[in-house]
């Protein structure tokens, strides 16, 4: 809602010396988000003063067109003021603004008389835009004739003013309107409120416009007003104008003006209807499915069962409380048609109705069709404004264009009763924490407009009447918002929250956290993303058909139709992360993000609404537990292009599946496990650079994740760099295999006894299979095994592999004797000989 400071000060006297930022910092502090104030006429500097064209000389000899006119700017017709303008869109007589040489307009353009086109232009002719006062640049301003030539321009159009830009919250619809903002300025500053609304109303009658409204419950409100005897030619004031202007809004024609105007200063949405389009009484019903209607926008809809329609005898006129229809749009007497002049419209009947909210926004969405309208009704619009706003459209339609008011006064209500809730006298102070008292905030209900009952006995009990114009006042906790705001939320005092005795961060909770420590410091960046998923992610990385991973939880109403699903894997987000961010430039990269998946286990049924009156039954939440999917925490890694860069100190490296399994190690270290490693076959990655990955879980091996090099077809499919590998654990499984807390390593007092062995075997045997071996072949003394080396040539022959690897041996309680050392090594050995069929190299 953009508001002109000139406007609101019609309603609330504010001080002289108040400046637009001073009054914005007012409604911040009321809990109103001022976006901008916009200086309008910022720079701007006379003399600007309202010319008359007294003679056009056409030029030529150039060309465009190009006119040396001479116009009367106050000094007498003697003493023309001689201008060149490329103008045509005035004639001899008309009135214009002229900038005389001195000026400043906005944005710093200075004027001066000077030479062009041959002749001297003492000054400019301006057009809107030169003038700051909108975008129309297709011609010279022409101003009414009534005008006086001389005028100072700058006071006349209102050139300098401030205007505040608010952005209105969904709660807030009455701030749609300079009465609302007026309001909320006056108890800002706690000055009285002179209300627009409050107007002498004349009763309804039988003479009014005919209407019938069949659904009560999406109209319970409808004002029918007639004007007759317009005069077509009549042009909305510059003053109007302007006002449109500044709150955002592009002037059309006088009615259509004034009903926008008073829209604006009420709030109450209007529509005029040209009465001498309308065929029968003016109804109000639900659509029947495949009705048309050709908009005011001009395009033809197809209109839905659930549309709320105004209609007369010849079918729907318009869309309740979105659009009208242009069948029976207001004409233009300045406007023309292809076979002469338009005929203005002489008859208007004004509508002023209220409308349900949810109806005016279904419809507004099915229709993609928002409007300055909708977005009121949608928010909420004050029902007891409607007959007050129809009354200043009356006056001003009888004001400025010269017509008489009909006797006549339709008004159709469905009876309700005014909202009353019971309050507490001290509910906002429990709520805020802070002793407001039953003074403060009966004054404070009073100012928002309820009318507030109540004796100050021993339950302190308040009923408060709730104004037309908050429908957001529902419960005693808006109510105590309601007090708080107006009392200053800077007022609030700022404390710390007193943590339980024996609380803190679960085993899972620090898991998560070591986790995210343990990857950036390894050098991996968190990227978070969001948890939908399409079928078009689960194509691109290969899934098949029957994968599980492909049957998600579909959403109610997704954000998007292309994403429906919740995530099954993390990896769609990750490697669109990957993706983007290799296509701006950074190539170099290596993502991790930590979160919940989502596995339907096909029991789930339908959630309970609780009420929130009460604490939830242990069987109620059992009940909301039974609808949820499996909500496991996984862990995933992705890397691509270098892993160690090149520099003075050497060659790089590029990230490759290796990566990607120390990264699992890197995490299920920080749980204390030990992951098993081996070959294997899953998408999307590439069948021989997968690995999977297995922890010991109560005595028995269970698959946690899979990590390695991507399949090239995954990466065509995604668009993403060659050799990009990726990593992802259930990390809620590796915590159920760690078997305690984490321990520090011990630091023995006693040398090491290193031995080195190179074991000759199949290409087709697993190194993990070797280590494996060596492992229970060497024993307790064994500390550690480290592949140092992979050797393959014709020495060895086709289809054989040398694996080179470093052992550590150490006692805790002595030095090792190197007859023990190379006894555990010969055990080792033996014992990978018997399994792997392994040689001892160089044997």
């Amino acid at each position: 809602m953009r508001a002109p400071l000139s406007w609101l000060r019609e309603y609330v006297d504010l001080p002289a010396s108040e400046t637009g930022r001073d009054v914005a910092a007012r409604l911040i502090a009321a809990g109103l988000e001022v976006e901008t104030v916009e200086q309008t006429g910022a720079g701007l500097k006379g003399p600007l003063v309202v010319g008359q064209v007294l003679a056009i000389e056409e030029l030529t000899e150039f060309k465009k067109p190009i006119r040396y006119c001479q116009v009367d700017v106050g000094r007498g017709a003697d003493d023309p003021q001689n201008l060149i303008c490329g103008a045509t869109n005035f004639a001899v007589g008309d009135k214009v603004v002229v900038v005389l040489p001195g000026a400043v307009l906005p944005g710093g353009f200075e004027i001066s008389a000077r030479k062009t086109y041959g002749r001297v232009s003492e000054g400019m002719i301006c057009s809107e835009r030169e003038l700051g006062m909108g975008e129309d640049h297709n011609g010279i301003m022409v101003l009414p004739p009534e005008h006086e030539v001389g005028t100072d321009a700058i006071e006349l159009l209102e050139l300098v003013d401030e205007v505040l830009d608010i952005a209105v919250t969904p709660d807030r619809g009455y701030c749609l309107s300079m009465r609302g903002l007026a309001r909320e300025t006056a108890t800002a500053y706690g000055v009285p409120l002179r209300d627009p609304a409050l107007l002498d109303v004349p009763a309804p009658n039988a003479h009014g416009y005919p209407v019938k409204v069949t659904d009560p419950l999406g109209c319970d409100r409808f004002t029918a007003r007639t004007v007759s005897g317009l005069r077509p030619e009549a042009q909305s004031p510059i003053w109007l104008k302007r006002r449109l202007q500044k709150a955002g809004m592009r002037p059309v024609s006088l009615p259509v003006d004034i009903t926008n105007y008073v829209m604006l200063e009420l709030g109450q949405p209007l529509h005029a209807y040209d009465r001498s389009r309308i065929e029968g009484p003016i109804g109000v019903r639900r659509a029947e499915s495949g009705e048309k209607l050709v908009t005011l926008d001009g395009t033809k809809r197809v209109l839905d069962a659930g549309d709320l329609v105004i209609t007369d005898d010849r079918g729907p006129i318009g869309l309740a409380g979105v659009m009208g229809g242009a069948n029976t749009e207001i004409a233009d007497a300045s406007a023309e048609a292809a076979d002469g002049p338009v005929s203005g419209t002489t008859d208007v009947v004004i509508e002023a109705a209220h409308f349900d909210s949810v109806s005016v926004a279904r419809t507004a969405r099915r229709h993609k069709l928002s409007s300055e309208a909708s977005r009121r009704f949608e928010r909420g619009v004050d029902p007891e404004a409607a007959a007050a706003a129809a009354q200043r459209t009356v006056d001003l339609l009888v004001l400025l264009a010269g017509g008489t008011a009909e006797p006549g006064v339709t008004e159709i209500t469905t009876p309700s009763g005014s909202r009353t809730l019971r309050i507490p006298a001290d509910h906002p102070d429990r709520v805020a924490g802070v002793s407001y008292g039953r003074e403060t905030v009966v004054r404070r209900l009073q100012q928002v407009g309820c009318d507030v009952y109540g004796d100050a006995g021993q339950d302190e009990q308040l009923t408060v009447t709730v104004p037309s114009w908050r429908p957001d006042l529902t419960d005693p906790n808006d109510l105590a918002e309601e007090v708080i705001r107006l009392e200053g939320y800077e007022n609030l005092p700022s404390t710390l929250p007193r943590p339980l005795p024996g609380r803190g961060l679960t085993e899972r909770q620090r898991l998560h956290r070591r986790v995210g420590r343990a990857l950036a410091g390894a050098g991996y960046v968190e990227a978070p993303s969001y948890p939908f998923v399409g079928e078009a992610a689960f194509d691109a990385l290969g899934l098949e058909a029957g994968d599980p991973r492909r049957r998600t939880v579909q959403l109610v109403n997704p954000l998007s139709d292309e994403e429906p699903g919740l995530r099954t894997t993390l990896l769609p987000g990750l490697l669109a992360t990957l993706r983007r961010n290799d296509g701006r430039g950074s190539h170099d990269l290596a993502l991790f993000e930590t979160g919940l998946v989502f596995l339907p286990t096909g029991s789930e049924t339908a959630a309970e609404r609780l009420p929130v009156a009460q604490r939830p039954t242990d069987e109620q939440l059992a009940g909301l537990d039974a609808a949820l999917p499996e909500q496991p925490r996984h862990v995933a890694a992705v890397l691509a292009g270098a892993r160690e860069r090149a520099g003075w100190w050497g060659k790089g490296r590029p990230a490759d599946w290796a990566d990607a399994i120390e990264a699992a190690r890197t995490v299920a270290a920080e749980a204390g496990v030990e992951l098993t490693v081996e070959s294997a076959s899953f998408a999307p990655w590439h069948p021989g650079r997968c690995a999977a990955l297995h922890v010991r879980l109560e005595g028995s091996r269970v698959l946690v994740g899979h990590a390695g090099e991507l399949h090239p077809r995954v990466l065509k499919a995604l668009g993403l760099p060659e050799r990009s590998c990726a990593m992802e654990l259930d990390l809620d499984l590796v915590e159920r295999a760690a078997t305690g807390q984490v321990q520090g390593p011990h630091v023995s007092t006693f040398p090491v006894a290193t031995q080195d062995v190179a074991l000759v075997v199949d290409a087709s045997v697993p190194a993990a299979e070797v280590e494996s071996a060596l492992r229970a072949g060497a024993g307790e003394l064994l500390e550690s095994l480290r592949l140092f080396d992979v050797f393959t040539g014709e020495q060895l022959g086709a289809g054989r592999k040398s694996l080179a690897y470093a052992l550590r041996f150490r006692a805790p309680d002595r030095t090792l004797k190197a007859e023990e050392a190379s006894a555990a090594r010969d055990a080792a050995v033996a014992e990978a000989v018997e399994r792997t069929g392994a040689v001892l190299r160089g044997a």
